[in-house]
């Protein structure tokens, strides 16, 4: 190993085949000493095959030992039953977001007990999406802020809102020092193709039922859309800013992870504020053929859902 390379922090990266992770591992390896863990090893990456629902948590001491920061990306879908099945009714699905809930808890633990400094959540828009679903769309709330009461109308997103708050616990101080927390509220990180929205269907499975469908969905996956560059560029800064603190000195942020769209309807305060996250792509840019396809050309180009 080079001098240069030993004196690279060491980033500890959960779920890192996951979706999300093979967005943005490529990005961290250029910067740090990655340690990637993973549930299943898919051949020909340098996986630590972990399960972090059942591993003892000495034993995840001790692989969170020497860690800089945490990635927290991972998360078990679980079907039938996962809150992206549709099959099964809304309120059947505690039980699988429950169980994702307890893998954070083994994350937040095993980094406060190894002395890591910082652990990075993958969290989600979803964690106060009843804003977006009952007032942003009827055109009765503009913008969501990243610092209100988080609430949701799903398990999915009730998991994420609690992680956010089991976070605050750690980074509080009050179990004993303060474990630094960024909570990333991810919005739409995928190609939005339109032949995904020429029928009045969702683009894929939802967490509850309050998800607009066809055009209305486009729209509002034009507001949520993130591209690959961005997300590398908003993790790199959640990992990178030195001083984290909020108003009252409390090393816990929430910040949404969105581009820098015309149409957004999430706030970008705190991950510009905080964290200098400086997005340079905009969806309505980077869609214009397809925006021009389904909304202009049909005498529908409102900016909003409820437009």
């Amino acid at each position: 190993m080079s001098t240069e390379s030993a004196h690279r922090p060491v980033v500890l990266v959960t779920g890192a085949t996951g979706y999300m992770g093979r967005q943005i591992v490529p990005a961290l390896r250029d910067r740090y000493r990655l340690r990637l863990v993973d549930v299943a090893d898919p051949g020909g990456e340098d996986i630590e095959v972990v399960d972090l629902f059942k591993s003892d948590p000495a034993a995840l001491t001790v692989l969170f030992e020497g860690v800089d920061t945490v990635v927290h990306l991972a998360y078990k879908h679980s079907a039938p039953g996962s809150s992206y099945d549709n099959s099964v009714p809304a309120i059947d699905k505690f039980e699988v977001e429950f169980g994702n809930l307890r893998m954070a808890q083994n994350v937040y633990r095993a980094a406060f007990d190894a002395g890591v400094r910082r652990v990075v959540v993958a969290s989600s828009n979803h964690a106060a999406d009843w804003y977006e679903h009952t007032l942003v769309h009827r055109g009765l709330k503009d913008v969501v802020e990243p610092y209100e009461l988080p609430l949701a109308d799903n398990f999915y997103g009730w998991s994420k809102a609690c992680y956010e708050h089991l976070g605050f616990v750690y980074a509080c101080g009050g179990l004993g020092r303060s474990l630094e927390v960024v909570q990333v509220r991810i919005g739409a990180p995928r190609d939005l193709d339109e032949d995904t929205y020429s029928a009045d269907e969702p683009p894929a499975p939802q967490p509850g039922p309050a998800f607009p469908t066809g055009i209305a969905r486009f729209k509002r996956d034009l507001g949520a859309w993130l591209s690959q560059r961005d997300a590398q560029q908003l993790f790199i800064r959640c990992i990178e800013t030195e001083n984290i603190e909020n108003e009252h000195g409390v090393p816990w942020q929430v910040v949404y992870g969105i581009s820098n769209n015309t149409r957004a309807f999430w706030s970008l305060t705190s991950a510009r504020q905080v964290f200098g996250f400086q997005p340079v792509d905009d969806s309505e840019v980077r869609y214009e053929a397809t925006v021009q396809k389904l909304l202009m050309h049909g005498g529908i180009a409102g900016g909003r859902v409820g437009a």
